[in-house]
């Protein structure tokens, strides 16, 4: 049974229905996880696993079905249970080695794929997917040997082009990958593991729009695999549509409540939702940041106190709000009528001199070198950032920031770093634990 996308199917009906498991079943089956009903096929299939755990015996057709489904719903561990029930089964053989290889299982997956051949499936596509394990078990020659045994019939099919993309990429060859994954994608515009591999270089390259695009089009056709989603939902975040980005981590937690990096990214959304979508308080701080920056030739000053204050390199409201009364008070001709001067100024713009003494700006690197470091942990200091292997989260913010070294890293406090657009609680744990086992810390840490 085939079926458009307008089209509404009764769900229970042909999820058991007992018929063998076929091509057009699977393509409806894609089409109803797909779109709108994908909640009713959620449902059943649960509903399903809760009879055949309780029963215990079914019959094939059945955990077929189930596995199948709970498969293309990104329930792998389930599908596992499932599917390793059946044998004899054409189309359970092949899917059973899909799930295999979704959980890592590579070895397993290659005998799968070459019984699901016996049995009577896609020889060809058994082939190609063949390849692909044994290419994950790091054999890349025999790999590429068994691709090149299929080329003939096999090299105008989108799976063959992304096969031999993966193992350039293995080899270390970007661009030629690339163009055979680009070759993949037009064949099959849905090839979504190709789709995710050029996402992810464009990513890599800084081309987020594009990413996003090709993200969102590797997610059209289930399964929706997990990585895709947390990459997608880090770039929705980035580029501030946090709506998108709260619905891709929650989309990971439904199928996977456990998840590590989906929860406390999903936190980081929530809990500084309120600063993300305050407009008037952004328009505080806006106003706030023009008034700090006006220079303080703007002001009736005698010329005393604009000279004292140009000679101490203070050039702007906000250079007094980083200084304080004593410092001023020390520099050369600066007395107590320029300090009551300069108060007046401040009092009349609700601001006073060292509100902000906490915000100055850090010890420069040079001056820390110049003191009790060795030679060893001025080296460590020196060290890119890059070194830390932070996530990409963690790196983008470290771009945004300006900090190439770990020595300008542990200049900056954990508040200086928050206060960074998508800079949450766990990129400033993951840098912390990073920093630690290096036996460094941020500053005032």
């Amino acid at each position: 049974m085939t079926v458009t996308m307008t089209e509404s199917v009764d769900v229970r009906q042909f999820i058991r229905q007992e018929t063998s498991f076929g091509s057009d079943d699977i393509a409806t089956l894609e089409q109803l996880v797909s779109g709108s009903q994908i909640s009713d096929v959620r449902q059943e299939v649960r509903s399903l696993q809760e009879e055949a755990d309780a029963n215990g015996e079914q019959s094939e057709s059945f955990l077929v079905r189930v596995g199948i489904g709970a498969y293309f719903l990104g329930q792998h561990q389930n599908a596992n249970r499932f599917l390793s029930r059946v044998s004899g089964d054409t189309v359970g053989s092949f899917y059973h080695a899909l799930v295999l290889t979704a959980l890592g299982q590579h070895a397993e997956a290659e005998r799968k794929f070459e019984e699901a051949a016996k049995l009577g499936y896609d020889s060809v596509e058994c082939t190609l997917r063949r390849a692909g394990s044994i290419r994950s078990l790091g054999q890349l020659e025999e790999a590429e040997a068994l691709l090149r045994s299929v080329a003939m019939d096999a090299a105008v099919r989108a799976e063959y082009s992304y096969q031999m993309g993966c193992i350039l990429s293995d080899r270390g060859d970007t661009y030629g990958a690339i163009e055979y994954f680009e070759r993949a994608v037009d064949m099959d515009s849905h090839h979504s593991r190709a789709l995710f591999r050029l996402a992810a270089e464009n990513s890599n390259r800084g081309n987020n729009d594009e990413a996003i695009r090709l993200y969102e089009q590797s997610l059209s056709k289930p399964p929706h695999y997990q990585g895709a989603l947390l990459n997608l939902g880090l770039l929705y975040e980035d580029s501030e549509n946090y709506g998108a980005a709260a619905y891709c981590f929650r989309r990971i937690l439904h199928v996977d409540p456990n998840h590590p990096r989906a929860n406390l990214y999903l936190k980081d959304i929530e809990a500084t939702s309120d600063m993300y979508y305050d407009e008037d308080s952004l328009r505080d701080e806006a106003r706030l940041a023009q008034l700090l920056s006006r220079p303080v030739t703007d002001f009736e000053l005698s010329v005393r106190s604009r000279n004292c204050l140009l000679g101490m390199d203070i050039h702007s409201l906000g250079d007094l709000t980083r200084i304080s009364e004593q410092e001023l008070l020390a520099g050369k001709n600066f007395g107590e009528t320029s300090l009551h001067e300069i108060r007046d100024v401040m009092s009349a713009h609700s601001l006073f001199i060292g509100q902000n003494l906490q915000q100055g700006k850090p010890p420069d690197l040079a001056v820390l070198q110049q003191q009790s470091l060795t030679p060893q942990e001025q080296a460590q200091l020196n060290r890119p950032v890059s070194d830390l292997n932070l996530s990409v989260r963690a790196r983008k913010c470290m771009s945004r920031l300006g900090l190439t070294t770990i020595g300008e890293l542990v200049q900056r406090t954990a508040d200086e770093l928050l206060s960074s657009r998508n800079f949450g609680v766990t990129s400033l744990n993951e840098i912390r634990g990073k920093l630690a086992e290096a036996n460094l810390k941020l500053r005032n840490d």
